[in-house]
């Protein structure tokens, strides 16, 4: 019997509370585990401010989106955050015997950490992006995806109506999977990917030889980390995260006045945003997420540490933490390339 902290870190993302349902379920049934619920990611761990987490309290999670423990992007590392013995204090006034960390790059940069240093700690790979190393897929990609192509869907109608061009912005920071898969399901003329810098005036062309054919709209799926191979784009916002991450946003915007004044063409932006990460997960998801969740505790209760629970093929494993933020899980180009058949 083990006392563990569960946490989820970063951006909300949906199947978050069904890996919160899994892991409790599983650990109180077959492990006789207890469970706390750290409140706000690793600012929760920090204080000491948890909640007990039973049977009863996670009953009901699975097709919530969000999670019920809270989010932050805190970071124990940052200055003044007091770092791995400040983590530990936190446990000590818990009585944790370890933690259970369920996020992206940054909650699992932090866990990563931990672990070097001593500190019990089994991680869940959570990112919309898809963009983490060391598995398959992350839950929360396969509902933003149809949340953008169910997007796309309604767009092209009223693209058709006004023949305009639309510019739809989605996530993703330093890989294309969201744009790439969601343009590929909603059928979008062209698809802009950070791993791919793109050429405005061979986009503007490709849109007007959809106009020359008698095709009077497009529709222009777009990473927020999609970059111009000039460099002309500047509309990012200075501000970063504690993780030193920049806030991005602009490429729609700056889209929508490029190709209108390169085109002539009426063109419109739309930012899905936070959109594609609320709302309940997708049955995919839900299932993935609770995979994950029955995976974590059964890692934590064999004796694993400093590992994380992944996809293999239809197989949930554990690689380290180590190998899944080697370096980021950038776009397939063999799918880019699918994609491309459909440009224009």
């Amino acid at each position: 019997m083990a006392r563990i902290g569960l946490l989820t870190g970063g951006g909300d993302c949906p199947g978050l509370n069904a890996v919160i349902r899994g892991s409790v379920r599983q650990g109180v049934r077959q492990y006789d585990d207890q469970f706390v619920g750290m409140r706000h990611g690793w600012a929760g761990v920090l204080a000491g401010e948890g909640k007990p987490l039973g049977a009863a309290e996670v009953s009901g999670l699975l097709t919530r989106g969000g999670t019920i423990l809270g989010s932050s992007r805190t970071n124990p590392y940052r200055d003044g955050g007091g770092g791995t013995e400040a983590v530990k204090a936190g446990m000590e006034k818990l009585e944790l015997d370890g933690l259970i960390a369920i996020g992206g790059e940054d909650t699992l940069g932090v866990a990563t950490k931990l672990a070097g240093d001593g500190v019990a700690v089994i991680g869940v790979p959570k990112t919309i992006d898809n963009d983490l190393a060391g598995t398959d897929y992350t839950f929360g990609f396969d509902t933003a995806v149809q949340v953008a192509s169910d997007a796309i869907d309604r767009l092209h109608t009223t693209a058709e109506s006004h023949d305009r061009v639309i510019v739809v912005e989605v996530m993703g920071r330093h890989a294309g999977w969201i744009a790439c898969s969601a343009g590929i399901a909603g059928g979008a003329h062209a698809i802009l990917v950070p791993e791919r810098p793109f050429d405005l005036n061979e986009l503007c062309d490709r849109i007007r030889g959809r106009h020359a054919r008698g095709k009077n709209f497009s529709i222009v799926v777009a990473s927020e980390g999609a970059v111009p191979k000039d460099g002309a784009l500047s509309a990012r916002k200075d501000e970063v995260d504690e993780f030193g991450h920049p806030r991005l946003g602009g490429i729609g915007a700056w889209l929508e006045h490029e190709i209108e004044r390169v085109t002539g063409f009426e063109t419109r932006m739309v930012v899905l945003g936070h959109v594609q990460r609320g709302g309940t997960p997708t049955a995919y998801d839900r299932i993935l997420a609770t995979r994950y969740g029955v995976g974590a505790i059964d890692a934590y209760n064999r004796g694993e540490r400093g590992m994380m629970v992944a996809l293999s093929g239809t197989k949930i494993v554990t690689v380290p933490l180590s190998e899944a933020l080697a370096e980021p899980k950038l776009l397939d180009p063999e799918l880019f390339r699918t994609a491309e058949v459909f440009f224009g």
